[in-house]
């Protein structure tokens, strides 16, 4: 890209994003799938379905732009992305495997914050303001997941997120009884 422009380096960024989102959104059902907590399943279910609208977005933003979305590949997605079926693949379905799966797509958030914020603030240069108006509603949508995610790590940490029927739990409160 030499001699580029900010608006190629926007484009590109925008691309970038599109990718990542739909790479999220194929992504998404594993995590879900692997969650012992009910309330991160659900969490995440809920994500998904938000991704595939800020894809909507997205495309509603290139629409605007008079441009297709981008073939581009975002790699740093890809790497977050196994980076979490790692922890998946490694790891048996329980409180621990959730705790990894939320610090897995904390980073997935991290990355999208960091990208969205990036990408609003660009259009807001370009005079884009409508543009900056869609990616700043995505950037609030990814700053609350990323708050609800650390909301239910310290459920999930904190004991309180174990799943109905978690073996320990049982344990746990046969002992207490056959103590007092």
């Amino acid at each position: 890209m030499k001699n580029a422009k900010f608006e190629d380096v926007f484009r590109e960024g925008l691309a970038d994003l599109y990718d990542a989102e739909n790479q999220i959104v194929a992504a998404l059902p594993k995590l879900i799938a692997a969650s012992s907590s009910e309330e991160l399943a659900e969490a995440l279910q809920e994500h998904l379905d938000e991704t595939k609208e800020q894809v909507k977005r997205l495309d509603k933003v290139f629409q605007m732009m008079g441009e297709q979305p981008a073939g581009k590949t975002c790699e740093g997605m890809q790497g977050l992305l196994k980076e979490g079926e790692r922890i998946i693949s490694e790891n048996e379905k329980s409180p621990v495997l959730d705790a990894g799966i939320i610090a897995a797509a904390q980073k997935v958030e991290h990355y999208e914050i960091a990208s969205y914020g990036t990408a609003r603030s660009m259009a807001e240069m370009l005079g884009q303001s409508e543009v900056a108006d869609l990616l700043q509603e995505t950037l609030e949508e990814e700053e609350a997941a990323d708050e609800n995610l650390t909301e239910i790590a310290a459920d999930i940490m904190g004991g309180t997120g174990l799943g109905e029927g978690d073996e320990e739990e049982e344990i746990e409160e046969e002992e207490i009884e056959e103590e007092a």
